[in-house]
């Protein structure tokens, strides 16, 4: 007997006319059903890009706000940053059935990291703690007897730790107590030396905190909209939204926005004076050499129409290029590197506490690179161009005692004394 046409039989000829068809040709409601599937992609990617927009927004305004409020606020940032970090790492190894045969094991977790935040800084703000409690002379002798005990005090709370892990080390949960262990000293490792770095940079200067900032954020945010409109070549498998296009696109104007960028910044001196102290008052000092207007006469080729003749540059311009070089070729290393992690961790994100974006891990990988850099390139090129009277003022009067100050006012005075007499 044979089977109705509706069955798709090959002798009926409904199921000839199907097998014809093969698979170069899709039924119009199957057509559609796609149709509609691509419809629904397109709309979700804009809307994808929508919440990543406001959230930027959101984020840069903030970040604007924190910075006009001064360092001490820069600061406070830095270590709510380091706070969403390590939870984000904490979790992401956590396994509840384990942890909840071991009580308190996620406390010993914050004692390590609570004891690295003192011992960093404590040693970065040491000096500027005793700059503000000068006039105080209780708070003075307080201070002072933290400062000469501060590495004991740490010692003593991670040894307190140490023993705590092993006091608690329990049969059959040996295996993920060690790895916890090693996991959490690995994210005080790589949280605190970017923070210590951050941090640093900004009492030399919030200009050399939010340049490289500024730099990673222009490069992210450039990257993506290359991509997103123009990107067709992948760039690296570990990310697989990551094309050519975007990194190129992203490097030229990051270069540009560098150079721009720090010729804006670099004429404010409350963003370009060294902080030596805790308080929060606006800052006014010697600019030093790099901050001060150098005025280029342009060359003769310039078209007649350009409404200027000459121009000012700051000589810490040709400074910024090289972290701008960095920030487009370098620095995106940090954000692959997180990509292949979560890649073996099978894990789309750190966290979800930025929309559109992920966690503040995934928004912190490249500046942790990028923070790094900057100090050791303030460090190496920087401050040797940059010293003054002032400021080797301010470096005796954090650094030497009072007793020390004296021997080197007289050795000072005498060798200016043999000079005089030298000349004669």
């Amino acid at each position: 007997m044979q089977k109705d046409s509706v069955s798709g039989n090959p002798a009926t000829p409904t199921g000839r006319l199907r097998r014809r068809r093969g698979s170069n040709e899709v039924p119009s409601e199957v057509g559609k059903e796609n149709g509609s599937h691509l419809l629904v992609n397109d709309r979700s990617k804009y809307q994808s890009m929508l919440i990543r927009v406001y959230s930027s927004i959101w984020m840069i305004g903030s970040l604007t706000l924190i910075i006009y409020m001064g360092h001490l606020y820069i600061m406070a940032m830095v270590i709510v940053i380091q706070i969403f970090m390590a939870r984000e790492l904490f979790n992401l190894l956590r396994k509840a059935h384990e942890d909840s045969h071991l009580p308190g094991f996620r406390l010993l977790n914050w004692h390590f990291f609570f004891t690295a935040m003192l011992f960093v800084y404590g040693r970065i703000l040491s000096q500027r703690l005793v700059n503000t409690v000068t006039l105080d002379k209780f708070l003075y002798q307080l201070v002072s007897g933290f400062i000469k005990y501060h590495m004991v005090m740490c010692y003593f709370l991670y040894i307190a730790g140490f023993m705590w892990f092993i006091l608690t080390l329990k049969k059959k949960r040996y295996k993920y107590q060690f790895g916890q262990y090693a996991w959490t000293h690995m994210i005080l490792i790589v949280v605190f030396t970017q923070s210590s770095f951050t941090v640093a940079n900004i009492f030399e200067g919030i200009f050399w905190f939010l340049l490289p900032a500024s730099l990673i954020v222009i490069n992210d945010i450039a990257a993506y909209f290359f991509g997103f409109f123009f990107g067709r070549t992948p760039l690296i498998k570990l990310s697989p939204k990551k094309t050519w296009e975007g990194f190129i696109g992203a490097s030229v104007t990051t270069i540009i926005s560098a150079f721009v960028l720090a010729n804006i910044l670099g004429r404010f001196q409350w963003l370009t004076c060294p902080r030596k102290d805790l308080s929060t008052g606006w800052l006014h000092c010697d600019p030093g050499p790099l901050f001060r207007p150098e005025y280029v006469i342009l060359p003769g080729w310039i078209p007649q129409w350009f409404p200027w003749r000459e121009i000012s540059v700051l000589p810490v311009q040709g400074h910024a290029l090289w972290l701008g070089l960095f920030a487009s070729i370098i620095a995106p290393f940090g954000g692959f590197f997180a990509s292949g992690f979560k890649r073996a961790f099978k894990i789309k994100d750190f966290g979800d506490s930025i929309p559109g974006h992920g966690g503040i891990t995934d928004r912190m990988d490249c500046q942790m690179v990028m923070s790094v850099f900057a100090y050791i390139y303030h460090q190496s090129f920087i401050v040797s161009q940059s010293l003054s009277v002032e400021m080797i003022l301010d470096l005796i009067l954090m650094n030497l005692t009072f007793e020390e100050q004296r021997t080197l006012n007289m050795q000072l005075g005498q060798i200016i004394q043999d000079r005089q007499f030298g000349e004669y």
